[in-house]
């Protein structure tokens, strides 16, 4: 798992950009929460596709971040969370222990 920061509201509005071209995932996570752990454990552990780029933000870090990005997408914020993104659109949310790398691939084709 290659993941790229997310650290700026400038770097948000890039990626829906990108997203056009392809999917672009964003992981939300509180690096002192257990399940967010977890998540981010299960996700690393499985076989990233090559088409759809990771993003990971730094809840505790970045609150600015994930608050613009609910409002950007019209989401309630959770952590851990992953947004994927498509056409500058949030096209598939999930929380919690339901993240899985399966249901994202295939909700990205």
């Amino acid at each position: 798992m290659n993941w790229l920061p997310l650290t700026s509201i400038e770097q948000l509005e890039e990626i829906s950009i990108l997203s056009n071209q392809a999917p672009q995932l964003i992981f939300k996570h509180s690096t002192r929460c257990s399940i967010s752990i977890i998540a981010k454990n299960r996700l690393e552990r499985s076989a990233a596709p090559e088409n759809i780029t990771f993003y990971y933000l730094d809840l505790l870090t970045y609150r600015n971040v994930s608050d613009y990005i609910a409002d950007k997408f019209s989401i309630h914020h959770q952590s851990p969370q992953i947004l994927l993104i498509k056409n500058g659109e949030c096209i598939f949310e999930e929380t919690h222990n339901a993240i899985d790398m399966d249901e994202i691939v295939s909700q990205a084709n």
